[in-house]
């Protein structure tokens, strides 16, 4: 596996005083506490799309997981939160490969993982090493997988796998994107059959009433784009 070093110029998201890079992979990580956050990954859906007969290459956990390993040897984190949806259902964890499984218990060696309950994956309990909880606060941020209304504190949530349409010369192309505020950060699904929700939508503008920032992820790094 070749792991794409840090990018020489990393784009930083502030929340409530703490800088919190954006990879351009789609996970956030926090220097100060040695903390990696992803979101959605999603693992299994490509199993769980294939018993409905709706049949892809059943390979989104392996590349998932490749692309946290890289995330991982990046940043060597103490800590890992998973903000839900880390399965595509509740019975995900028992469809995984033996080989994913000896990956995923590789990654979570040494450190502290966090598995934070989703709508698709409500509980985890028991069937991976790990925390299981429907969110966790550190630092005076609540970290969940849905985002709440109003934010008590700081928040930084999954779930509506944001996206932004960037317009250049060349035409157009849609890519995953943070949309953060002072209170909050919605980051962008991290699984490698995962859709997106345009930041137009009102689920997503209506959590951002007085403006959001948006960093639209690229090959190198995020760049911030026009809302």
């Amino acid at each position: 596996m070749t792991v794409r070093p840090r990018p020489s110029s990393e784009t930083t998201i502030s929340l409530l005083g703490r800088g919190f890079v954006a990879d351009p992979s789609g996970a956030l990580w926090c220097p100060a506490s040695r903390l990696v956050v992803v979101s959605d990954l999603h693992l299994e859906k490509g199993s769980a799309l294939a018993a409905r007969r709706m049949l892809l290459p059943p390979y989104d956990t392996a590349q998932t997981l490749a692309m946290l390993s890289a995330v991982i040897a990046r940043y060597r984190p103490q800590t890992v939160i998973s903000l839900g949806d880390s399965f595509h259902d509740r019975t995900g964890p028992g469809r995984m490969a033996e080989a994913d499984v000896a990956t995923l218990r590789g990654l979570q060696a040494g450190r502290d993982w966090i598995w934070v309950a989703g709508n698709h994956d409500p509980s985890l309990d028991g069937a991976l090493p790990g925390l299981c909880c429907d969110s966790v606060s550190e630092g005076g941020i609540r970290f969940a997988h849905e985002p709440t209304s109003t934010p008590q504190g700081g928040e930084i949530a999954g779930h509506l796998h944001p996206c932004v349409r960037v317009t250049g010369r060349g035409g157009s192309v849609r890519r995953k994107a943070f949309v953060s505020c002072e209170t909050r950060i919605v980051m962008p699904a991290f699984g490698a059959f995962t859709g997106g929700l345009d930041i137009r939508a009102p689920a997503i503008r209506s959590l951002f009433p007085q403006g959001m920032a948006v960093f639209a992820l690229g090959q190198q790094r995020a760049y911030q784009v026009a809302a």
